[in-house]
């Protein structure tokens, strides 16, 4: 059966909106740690590096959501209001969006697509939509998903689910995925029943790499080149 017509382009957020970049998390740990304590930096920043590893495996292997507020539980420590603000700091050059983005999702409006972002993220909604506001492209999508807010997270067929319903799509065939992984990206998106397609400009780190493959129904080299992938599936 010929899947239904196109209606909505969803897109992972870090390494796909955003391009990659390798960091040395340790050192945002640091800047928090050097908040919440001058005097433990070194035990406090281990602290709070080891309970964000422990939360990202288990997304990786449960598929479920996590957030700030469980690093520091996590960690044995009280998450002050202010504590978040050195992290983001430290974050905040390697979050501008990429060029192809606005013109992008300019070019997808146009077309009468729906645009949406799902991310495994645990960061909070405020700072990511902040991002995206800053950088003019908040406005230009319908819907914005973030595994932060959900019990789940990709790849898990229901982290997608709750994508659809934000940008009003009914049938997971009428809509495309686009990220840089193949497992949460790819796999994840075409179990539950999206096209996929794969951005492979990321340098994933090795442990956060499975053993799952999957092929996507395209592959682009840059975000631009999702515009004739696209046009081609509306014309089928």
């Amino acid at each position: 059966m010929a899947p239904m017509a196109l209606e909505a382009v969803i897109f992972d957020w870090g390494g796909t909106l955003t391009p990659w970049h390798t960091v040395d998390v340790a050192h945002a740990w640091r800047a928090v740690a050097s908040k919440l304590d001058p005097d433990r930096v070194d035990q406090l920043a281990g602290r709070l590096l080891a309970a964000e590893d422990a939360l990202w495996k288990r997304t990786r292997h449960e598929h479920s959501g996590a957030s700030l507020a469980e690093v520091f539980e996590l960690a044995e420590l009280t998450l002050a209001e202010d504590a978040l603000v050195p992290l983001f700091d430290f974050w905040e050059p390697h979050t501008y969006t990429d060029p192809d983005v606005l013109p992008l999702f300019k070019e997808l409006r146009a077309r009468g697509l729906k645009v949406g972002v799902l991310s495994n993220t645990m960061w909070p909604r405020a700072e990511h939509d902040r991002i995206l506001a800053r950088d003019g492209v908040l406005d230009l999508l319908d819907a914005t998903v973030y595994s932060s807010e959900l019990p789940w997270a990709k790849p898990h067929p229901r982290a997608y689910e709750a994508a659809l319903e934000a940008v009003g799509v009914s049938a997971a065939d009428s809509a495309v995925y686009v990220g840089d992984r193949i497992f949460e990206d790819v796999y994840g998106a075409q179990a539950a029943g999206l096209r996929a397609v794969h951005v492979p400009h990321s340098d994933i780190p090795v442990h956060q790499l499975t053993d799952v493959t999957a092929e996507p129904d395209a592959v682009v080299d840059r975000l631009l080149d999702l515009l004739p992938v696209v046009d081609r599936w509306l014309t089928e």
